[in-house]
């Protein structure tokens, strides 16, 4: 097992402590309103008997005398199952196997709820995806849902794809008073090469390959059960929940269908009730995940090259959590955290490939020797950090966890930190008189990661779909694609047009994008400063721009500015969009109330507010209930 580093690396503390300062009050309330919780009561104990008998009337009877008995644990699944999505098919067999694997250490598990799953991929440039990111905050609430029947010594969360990890997460932090165990499902084995996928995909753009062509490259790609391979936000997930120990060492990148995978679940199941205070290590959520957990989770993203959507969804995690991140807090971290992985889009190799070169467990090694992570953090799986050197393998039938590679297997894919792809990290944040966004750099080659040029606006992606066929883009040029935030139409995704800039740019024009929507973690080569905040519906400086402005994106120096006269730039009118074409059609006008609270994307773009600062915040009347 890898020595806990002596040193942890200054900065990587210094903004550690600065999360625990800013958090210190808000952090102190959650952890007692989960004290107050667990004291209240944990599980069915505090049931009447006519709740109990609703509780457990379809069980077995088995199954029904143990949950009776009250000094055995009785898990709660909340599953992401259904069988559209590749990624969460898996599941399907998933609660069975815990069921059986509960028995077995004298205990039971329930089936305490299903939660929304959607994909990205199916919804991508379509008016579903203008859901997509209110779907997270849609799973945490139906996981409370099933939760909250109160019969539950601990929680197993089922749940692979974008935002239905961060939604699970923020459902295990309001019911931290619970020990949490999440437990994946796998990536699909490897397809279509992902370099020759993009080839197809530019080909179709420009006219030269049939859709034809194009449907068969993509399920070529797309081909099995399991997760897509390319390091997006779904496998960014995996590797942050084992960042942040709530994963067991080296699952998160194991096949489904497997004998490992199936190994994997019965003990995540056996782990879980040793954690429950019937299983005698009562290992509560909120005890566990603290300010150096999320920094762990950080620095792994950064280290990865991961999604831009957890520049999101960590803050919006870290609030469930009482804990309050910045922006500022990555850029920090990621000026000191060298790029370890080359994982499409960031290379050619897929998520297999880096399991195999060397996976999560050589990771760790270098992460925790080089003292970036905090190995000090306690885990589901009962250990500290240092413990995730190490992956699992099968003897005999039976789990056993061995020391994982001393060194990469492929360093083309993962590297140590003395020979890095690049110094730091693979995301930034950008600053500047157009506002604050993000960037993620560990795609974009060097040459390309400063652009000037002049501004086309656009408020709808198909427009510059159009713009791009009719020829009026072949320029230097920065596409402006605004009124793409939260509270405009639910912060979409702009997928779409990542094959229409990346032929601009291979034709060797100056290309870039701003907008206040999403790219996430298939964000490719063209340099996008997304999540553009305040947006522009919110009267953000994109709302001043217009066509021609010349404007200036330097990832290097982090700024992002428009080149106007600054008594012309105070003067101009902010621009008002017509959205209603937004809010009907596909259940989008069930989200108006959801459109209407959503928060900046630097705020992690909920609906939730702000949890325990907002209490606070209220008690020193700083807000009122109706400005809430």
């Amino acid at each position: 097992m890898a020595q806990a580093s002596t040193s942890l690396n200054a900065t990587v503390q210094q903004v550690t402590e600065r999360i625990r300062e800013r958090s210190s009050e808000r952090r102190a309330l959650y952890e007692q309103r989960m004290e107050d919780q667990h004291r209240r009561g944990v599980h069915r104990a505090e049931l009447s008997c006519g709740n109990l008998a609703h509780g457990f009337a379809a069980c077995g009877s088995d199954d029904k005398n143990a949950l009776k008995l009250m000094n055995s644990a009785n898990l709660g699944i909340i599953s992401a199952y259904n069988d559209m999505l590749s990624a969460h098919q898996p599941l399907e067999t998933f609660p069975e196997t815990i069921k059986a694997a509960a028995r077995d250490m004298g205990s039971t598990a329930q089936f305490a709820g299903g939660v929304p799953a959607m994909c990205d991929g199916v919804t991508q440039g379509q008016p579903g995806m203008e859901l997509s990111l209110f779907s997270r905050d849609v799973i945490a609430m139906a996981s409370a849902v099933g939760l909250s029947h109160n019969m539950f010594d601990a929680a197993l969360y089922l749940g692979v794809c974008d935002k239905i990890v961060p939604g699970l997460f923020i459902a295990a932090a309001r019911f931290g008073h619970l020990p949490a165990m999440f437990v994946p499902a796998g990536p699909m084995p490897s397809g279509l090469p992902n370099k020759e996928k993009a080839r197809i995909r530019q080909l179709f753009a420009e006219g030269k390959a049939s859709r034809e062509d194009l449907l068969e490259a993509e399920s070529e790609s797309y081909h099995s059960p399991g997760t897509c391979t390319f390091y997006g936000t779904a496998n960014s997930n995996q590797l942050m929940m084992e960042m942040m120990g709530l994963h067991l060492p080296g699952t998160s990148f194991v096949n489904p269908g497997t004998e490992m995978r199936e190994a994997l679940t019965r003990y995540a199941t056996e782990q879980a009730v040793r954690n429950t205070e019937a299983g005698g290590d009562y290992r509560p959520f909120y005890r566990q995940i603290d300010e150096r957990a999320f920094v762990n989770a950080i620095v792994g993203l950064l280290a990865s090259g991961g999604s831009t959507n957890h520049t999101m969804h960590l803050v919006a995690m870290a609030a469930a959590s009482g804990i309050t991140l910045t922006w500022d807090d990555f850029t920090d971290l990621s000026a000191v955290t060298p790029s370890l992985m080359k994982v499409y889009p960031n290379g050619q190799a897929d998520i297999n490939h880096f399991q195999a070169a060397g996976g999560m467990s050589y990771l760790f090694r270098e992460l925790i020797s080089a003292g970036l992570i905090h190995s000090d953090i306690p885990t589901v799986f009962g250990t500290d950090m240092s413990a995730y050197t190490q992956e699992p393998f099968l003897e005999d039938g039976q789990l056993i966890w061995r020391e994982g590679p001393q060194q990469s297997l492929d360093k083309d894919v993962l590297r140590p930190v003395a020979d890095p792809f690049q110094a730091t990290g693979g995301l930034t944040v950008l600053d500047g008189n157009l506002g604050r966004g993000v960037i993620k750099v560990s795609a974009v080659e060097p040459e390309h990661r400063l652009i000037e040029a002049p501004a086309r606006i656009f408020e709808d992606q198909n427009e510059l779909k159009a713009a791009f066929e009719a020829g009026d883009l072949d320029r230097d040029v920065v596409a402006v694609v605004r009124f793409q935030g939260p509270k405009a139409n639910g912060m979409p995704e702009l997928h779409k047009l990542t094959p229409f800039l990346g032929v601009l740019q291979d034709r060797g024009y100056k290309v870039a994008l701003v907008t206040d929507g999403r790219m996430s973690g298939a964000s490719g080569k063209v340099p996008a400063a997304i999540h553009m905040s305040p947006e522009a519906l919110d009267g953000g400086p994109l709302s001043r721009l217009r066509d021609g402005d010349i404007v200036r994106l330097d990832a290097n120096a982090g700024t992002l500015d428009a080149h106007v006269d600054p008594t012309t730039w105070a003067g101009r009118e902010k621009h008002v969009a017509s959205l209603d074409h937004y809010h009907v059609g596909l259940g989008r006008e069930l989200f108006s109330g959801f459109r209407h609270l959503a928060m900046r994307g630097e705020e992690g773009a909920g609906v939730f507010g702000g949890f325990e600062a907002d209490d606070l915040a209220r008690q020193q009347g700083q807000i009122h209930d109706e400005d809430a």
